[in-house]
């Protein structure tokens, strides 16, 4: 009798089958503790992240916070300081294309040298940005007043912030025409420095600002919040092996059912094999149903 051929199943009714159910509740385990791990690394890393809170609103002396000669330190960025001292009148500059509230203008920057000395018990040099002008002529209006007034001791309260980065002038414009607040090329201009000290950031003046300027608008720092990376990998990593534990059991059910399928149709062409050998080996009979030598 000729074999039949194999009934191949389905990968559905495979999966269905009470064995890989269990084994998917199993791996559904296996994936929902993987899940938890990775929460669980996700909130450490919020925990552990922190939102960097500093007192910059308290006003603090200068030197207490401040730098010279170096790089500037995060203590003192964007703290509020005083300090006592005097402008120097012939070390008055302007900045230009500066914004205050959203709109463009020029600073008026000076040199401010604080009584006190700094920590290295030298006297030290301090850039200042003392006002806004919404022109040109209005900030030179007001660099011309200042210049001429007589150096007197003043306590200066303002926003230390850190320098910025200086730019080469525009191609065909002013070589001596300014935009950024740079400590380092302000020290250029200044005179008679001598061997000076100089603080790495700049101080942003507060108060009534003078020469009819316009006070800079210069916030408190926005509070950053840290975070922890390295534990939102491990959340990430987690999330991954919670997936991989499904994809596992996809596999294994689905290699099960491979190897039934290649075993069926194995066992079938052995089947046909054998019944194709018996029919050949048979012998034969003639119409009169007698069987031939």
């Amino acid at each position: 009798m000729r074999p039949t051929p194999p009934h191949i199943e389905t990968l559905g009714r495979t999966m269905v089958r009470p064995k890989w159910i269990a084994a998917l509740l199993l791996a559904l385990v296996i994936a929902g503790a993987f899940a938890w791990l990775g929460q669980w690394q996700l909130e450490r890393a919020v925990q552990s992240g922190h939102v960097v809170e500093r007192a910059t609103e308290s006003v603090k002396p200068l030197n207490d916070v401040a730098r010279v000669n170096g790089a500037a330190t995060s203590v003192g960025d964007g703290q509020l300081v005083h300090a006592t001292g005097t402008f120097a009148p012939g070390d008055y500059g302007m900045l230009v294309g500066r914004l205050n509230n959203g709109t463009a203008g020029y600073w008026v920057t000076a040199r401010f040298t604080p009584t006190d000395k700094d920590k290295d018990g030298k006297t030290a040099q301090l850039a200042v940005a003392r006002g806004w002008a919404p022109t040109e002529q209005k900030a030179k209006d007001a660099i011309a007043e200042l210049s001429s007034q007589p150096a007197t001791t003043v306590t200066l309260v303002g926003r230390l912030l850190p320098t910025e980065a200086p730019e080469a002038p525009k191609s065909g414009g002013d070589p001596f025409e300014m935009k950024d607040m740079s400590v380092a090329a302000l020290v250029n201009l200044w005179h008679g420095l001598g061997d000076s000290d100089v603080y790495s950031s700049y101080l942003v003046e507060h108060g009534t600002p003078p020469a009819g300027l316009t006070a800079i608008y210069s916030p408190r720092p926005v509070e950053q919040a840290t975070v922890d990376w390295l534990n939102i990998f491990y959340a990430a990593e987690w999330a991954i092996f919670a997936g991989f534990a499904i994809f596992l059991w996809y596999r294994v059910v689905r290699d099960a059912w491979e190897k039934q399928r290649e075993d069926d149709e194995a066992d079938y062409e052995a089947a046909m094999a054998a019944w194709a050998v018996a029919r050949g080996s048979a012998p034969s009979e003639s119409a009169s149903g007698q069987k031939l030598d």
